[in-house]
């Protein structure tokens, strides 16, 4: 199990109470991770087309960003319908909260919708 895995497990993921990078990241990758290309598996009517090699997550494209996988409400209980094959750009963006993987940008996204810092890592 990798590092990220296990600060990520389900019974201490704070991710589920939070859902802010969710909601204020672009959230742009390789249009050969769509599930339209050959081992791809982001499925595609969650997809945005940005130029022949690159996609964003529908929803996170414009000024008023939500991707259009989150489920639930921000700051309180959410979850991601393609949690499962969510694209890379999500499964690198590591968590402000473990002290293993502490990440900024994190509590940047928590800020703006007024949620308070992960402080103890």
């Amino acid at each position: 199990m990798s590092q990220l895995e296990s600060a990520t497990s389900l019974e201490n993921n704070r991710c589920l109470t939070c859902g802010a990078c969710c909601a204020f990241y672009r959230v742009a990758f390789l249009s050969a991770e769509v599930d339209d290309h050959e081992g791809g598996t982001v499925p595609l009517a969650f997809v945005l087309c940005i130029d022949a090699t690159h996609s964003a997550m529908k929803g996170t494209h414009g000024f008023f960003k939500r991707c259009a996988a989150l489920q639930g409400s921000v700051g309180r209980c959410v979850t991601c319908a393609i949690y499962s094959s969510r694209p890379s750009t999500c499964r690198n963006f590591l968590p402000g909260w473990d002290v293993l993987c502490h990440n900024d940008a994190c509590n940047q996204a928590r800020s703006a919708y007024g949620l308070p810092p992960f402080e103890d890592y």
